[in-house]
């Protein structure tokens, strides 16, 4: 049986870092993989950990937290501390210690193992964890799935019946080269209509979209575009049970809300219930209301036509410039 052991910060894990665990993971029996955090580091540690976890499910996963010496100049006995750390955190005997960097070799040396260094040039995946805090969107192919969503931004498109949101999500997504999150709540109420709302629907459409959401962002681009979200879906549970309770929770808020208004004419495809004008500005101003009460980040957007996704490119790229470079247009 051999075994393996390799150490980073991994601040954020990416394409390069998960090359080299599944290497080394591939030439032992049983991989051992000590996630460094310190505090005050940029990224968190718990999260770091938790990634390594996800994209290493066969390693384990060690999570190192305590403040000590970070290079041999911070400590006459910086390399005693970490043979010391290493022996601690893996008790047994070490076929081979991994890595990408030179330390590598003094490393094995205090841990009576072999060294074996793994790709220095950074020639398969040339990036670092550093490049991608500065510009993530820059390096977002580099970027591991379960990674992603840390640094995505989240967009709904909202606002009552009618209003074009589905055509606009689906545009923005083109434009921006990312996927879109269709509205659940849709779906939902082709098998719920003939038999009557119950508080229940709510949350299990609010919980279900939540999922579909989670399971797309891997797979998105920086910017996650949401064809409504949790927080409409409570409007809809006020004016469809004619109450003024709330039963699901909006939370997490979107980082950004694109409040579409009513200036497009109501039309009906079999699945809508806001015929009446004045049922639907009533759920215009609830809905207005709540993203108040929430705070949340809010721009409406009024025009019509081209100008409408004109518009709200434009709202999106101010809020969230380093992450809006489209990869085609539809301009």
């Amino acid at each position: 049986m051999t075994r393996g052991f390799l150490l980073g910060k991994f601040m954020p894990p990416h394409q390069g870092h998960l090359f080299m665990c599944q290497t080394a993971a591939a030439l032992v029996d049983h991989l051992t993989v000590l996630v460094c955090t310190l505090p005050d580091d940029p990224v968190p540690g718990p999260a770091r950990a938790a990634w390594m976890m996800q994209l290493l499910p066969h390693a384990r996963i060690i999570h190192f937290d305590k403040v000590v010496p970070q290079a041999p100049a911070d400590h006459p006995d910086f390399w005693p501390i970490w043979q010391n750390i290493c022996q601690t955190a893996h008790p047994e005997p070490l076929d081979f210690v991994f890595g990408s960097e030179p330390y590598v070799t003094r490393l094995a040396a205090c841990l009576k193992t072999r060294p074996v260094i793994l790709d220095a040039d950074r020639l398969a995946f040339p990036t670092s964890a550093t490049a991608i805090r500065t510009d993530p969107a820059a390096h977002w192919a580099m970027i591991p799935g379960p990674v992603r969503a840390y640094y995505q931004k989240r967009i709904a498109v909202v606002g009552a019946e009618s209003t074009g949101k589905t055509t606009l999500t689906a545009a923005l997504a083109t434009h921006f080269g990312t996927v879109y999150m269709p509205e659940y709540g849709r779906s939902y109420d082709t098998m719920q209509r003939h038999i009557g709302w119950q508080p229940h629907d709510f949350q299990r459409i609010a919980t279900v979209h939540t999922a579909m959401r989670n399971a797309l962002a891997p797979q998105a681009g920086p910017l996650l575009i949401e064809d409504t979200d949790p927080l409409q879906t409570g409007i809809w549970e006020q004016t469809l049970l004619n109450t003024d309770q709330i039963t699901t929770t909006p939370l997490p808020l979107a980082d950004l809300y694109l409040l579409l208004d009513t200036g497009l004419a109501w039309q009906d495809d079999g699945t809508r219930y806001l015929g009446d004008p004045v049922a639907r500005e009533a759920f215009q101003t609830r809905l207005t209301a709540q993203l108040t009460a929430q705070n949340a980040n809010v721009i409406p957007i009024t025009d019509t036509g081209p100008a409408r996704l004109k518009t709200a490119i434009a709202a999106i790229t101010f809020a969230f410039p380093t992450l809006s470079a489209p990869q085609r247009s539809v301009l």
